[in-house]
């Protein structure tokens, strides 16, 4: 019965030091003093309280202290807790302080929390980033089409990095210089001489304002020539007038047959007209010779004119040429 106490007390103190050691970083408590960084003990079981986990902020507290910078622990594990990454930052104040840019703790936990990489920003404040626009189309004034690549060098502007625009507005902002400057030119062939014109007109209109970036450089890639929009135009333009000048005859032919059809309808009632005229004309005469009007001598003049008529009408017809009426 003894040895059985005796091993259950044993496995009741390995499980303390098991718990002791998982809930109170005694290893990471040794490491910070032996780097210099004085911690509390209890200030590493108070982070394990508030659900902060201890080497997420120690790590980075060494590298700091390390690299002669003064960063306060309140400090970090506030940062951690407003859901910043501790370890970014810290890394960005040792390459800012190496650089000899200036750059504090606010500013770079402010940077961090607003999304945006501060360790990156601070690499590119050191070392220039170049930005490669996409082929941007403009047309001179004389209707050639040019194609313009531009390369951006920006640097990281520090104090502009929490509300500044990002690199989209940079591309459009030269993008907007490049057709502006080509638009503005009276013939692409000075462009083509003197390319470096939209680099000037572009520098000149201070595009990096209100962006996290300053550019340094704007440097035209690639030039070529596209189409002839003018004259496509001018194409589309004379076949546009082609079309309704078509539409135009169109309507006048439509017009001239519908007129035609009411002029043939006027003959056709006309020479109705004629017929009921001519019918009336053999009861006339009859009345005529019944009342005395007419005699029968001057009934057979007037028949011989008639046939006198009718002989020179048809000596007319078959004198005029074949098909015409």
């Amino acid at each position: 019965m003894e040895g059985l106490g005796v091993l259950f007390l044993a496995f009741l103190v390995l499980v303390f030091v098991f718990l002791f050691f998982s809930f109170i970083p005694v290893g990471l408590w040794i490491s910070a003093w032996a780097a210099g960084v004085r911690v509390p003990l209890l200030t590493l079981v108070a982070m394990r309280l508030r659900r902060v986990p201890p080497a997420k902020i120690i790590y980075p507290l060494i590298k700091a202290t390390k690299a002669g910078l003064d960063v306060r622990l309140d400090r970090l594990e506030a940062h951690y807790l407003a859901g910043g990454n501790v370890d970014r930052v810290v890394d960005a104040l040792i390459a800012a302080d190496k650089a000899g840019i200036k750059l504090t703790f606010d500013r770079a936990a402010a940077i961090d929390l607003a999304g945006r990489d501060v360790l990156e920003a601070v690499r590119v404040s050191v070392n220039p980033k170049v930005i490669q626009t996409p082929m941007v189309a403009a047309v001179a004034k004389d209707g050639i089409q040019l194609l313009a690549t531009a390369r951006v060098t920006v640097r990281a502007n520090i104090d502009r990095l929490v509300g500044g625009a990002g690199e989209e507005t940079i591309i459009a902002r030269v993008g907007e210089g490049i057709v502006t400057t080509i638009g503005s030119a009276n013939s692409h062939k000075e462009v083509l001489e003197n390319p470096d014109r939209i680099s000037k007109t572009v520098l000149e209109k201070g595009l990096d304002a209100g962006t996290a970036f300053e550019i340094l450089s704007v440097d035209i890639a690639d030039v070529d020539v596209g189409k002839n929009i003018g004259a496509q135009l001018q194409i589309d333009q004379a076949e546009a007038d082609k079309k309704i000048a078509q539409a135009k005859a169109e309507e006048r032919r439509a017009m001239a047959v519908a007129a035609e059809q009411e002029n043939r309808a006027l003959v056709e009632a006309m020479r109705a007209k004629l017929v009921e005229a001519q019918a009336q004309v053999p009861l006339a005469l009859a009345e005529a010779l019944r009342q005395g009007n007419l005699g029968v001598m001057d009934y057979y003049r007037l028949k011989n004119i008639e046939a006198d008529t009718d002989m020179r009408e048809s000596i007319s017809r078959a004198a005029k040429p074949e098909g015409e009426e």
